[in-house]
């Protein structure tokens, strides 16, 4: 299914929340926002939830922290005992350092499947380009034509300074 997207662009992340500022004040719903470096305060603006990776990220560190865990006890007191330098079967401080690679290896591993996979963005995908520049030095809202209607999104560009107005069909 394809949709038709007007977009407008704007050259500095002022002129960006002030009409992401008019849009929320006249109740039109913005499609996306595309920015070329992350901008502080735009998730609330745009009334973004915060996201939940970090929770994903836990529980794959603590998978890797146990997984590391339980096959260095497995191994060094079932399946093969032996002595190494004096120190007893069970020498958990010798398994720290395993332990915390393996977190942060398992941890990494996984917010990187989890984030490609949530965000679309796997191998082979092709995502839309709406504008060369976009992602490049200029800052983009773009508005979806069927929800606020094409007119009604580009006076609202023009009236805001937008400084070059389009449309896609993605």
């Amino acid at each position: 299914m394809s949709k038709k997207v007007i977009f407008g662009l704007y050259s500095t992340e002022e002129a960006l929340f002030s009409a992401i500022k008019k849009a929320k004040g006249r109740h039109l719903e913005i499609d996306d926002v595309f920015t070329p470096f992350p901008v502080h305060g735009l998730d609330p603006l745009l009334g973004l939830k915060e996201s939940r990776l970090h929770i994903a990220g836990f529980i794959y560190g603590l998978t890797g922290f146990l997984t590391a865990f339980l096959g260095m006890s497995w191994v060094s007191t079932i399946d093969w005992p032996n002595i190494f330098g004096g120190k007893p079967y069970w020498s958990v401080p010798a398994f720290v350092p395993i332990m915390f690679e393996s977190t942060v290896l398992f941890a990494a591993v996984g917010m990187t499947v989890t984030f490609y996979v949530i965000s679309g963005m796997g191998p082979g995908v092709k995502n839309p380009v709406l504008h060369p520049r976009i992602t490049d030095d200029k800052f983009c809202i773009s508005f979806s034509a069927d929800e606020v209607g094409e007119g009604v999104a580009e006076s609202f560009l023009q009236e805001t300074g937008a400084e070059e107005i389009g449309s896609k069909t993605i």
